[in-house]
């Protein structure tokens, strides 16, 4: 079996919809939390802000956001981390 074919394999774990937290970090202080929540509702407009939860670094450089949202498909899911990955706010995400 190819590692392409175990990477589909995998793929299929995940049944829909189902509740997914999806994570980003960065800056401390740039509003980052409200950027992560306006890039992910693009994706999920049904987002409830009791979903969201901050975490600051022990140093309160860095940011970490977590958003659980009620994924409808793995094409959802994709859409919100090659949005999150591609601002250069983002630092990673998860």
């Amino acid at each position: 079996m190819s590692s392409n074919q175990i990477h589909r394999d995998q793929e299929t774990l995940l049944e829909f919809p189902c509740r997914f937290p999806i994570k980003a970090m960065g800056k401390t202080g740039e509003d980052f939390d409200s950027l992560v929540v306006q890039l992910v509702r693009r994706h999920a407009p049904d987002l409830n802000e009791a979903a969201v939860t901050l975490r600051e670094s022990s140093g309160g450089k860095w940011v970490s956001v977590t958003i659980v949202i009620e994924a409808t498909s793995k094409g959802q899911l994709d859409a919100i981390y090659r949005e999150l990955s591609a601002n250069e706010k983002v630092v990673w995400a998860l």
